[in-house]
């Protein structure tokens, strides 16, 4: 049964440039990367239990192989690309007190009513 599954812009642009590169339609593109990413979660070179453990601060990062930092450095990229659930109430509870919300391109504090820095 086919189901739909929403994905960012940049991916798609990503998946439709390989695929047509590659001559698979989007749905073989994303098909093959998934057996590949399976794949090699699966394989002896590293162990995925150990990259999620170094994403959630159990395990130092230093003690990753070379090929189990690369993919925690793509996952810890990723992750870090969208704040949390938490995150956006931080920041939505300190914009209904007038607090800070962020930093200006010049690093200054930004305050969420008026808009300027501090």
């Amino acid at each position: 049964m086919a189901q739909s599954v929403k994905l960012a812009d940049e991916i798609m642009s990503l998946v439709r440039r390989e695929a047509d590169l590659h001559s698979r339609s989007v749905a073989g593109q994303i098909t093959h990367w998934l057996k590949i990413g399976r794949a090699i979660e699966h394989s002896g070179s590293f162990d995925y239990a150990r990259i999620t453990a170094a994403l959630e601060g159990r395990l130092d990062t230093t003690q990753l192989g070379a090929e189990e930092e690369v993919a925690w450095l793509d996952a810890f990229t990723e992750k870090m690309s969208y704040p949390s659930e938490a995150e956006e109430a931080f920041f939505a509870k300190r914009q209904e007190l007038g607090r800070g919300v962020g930093l200006d391109a010049g690093g200054n504090l930004v305050y969420a009513k008026d808009g300027t820095a501090a």
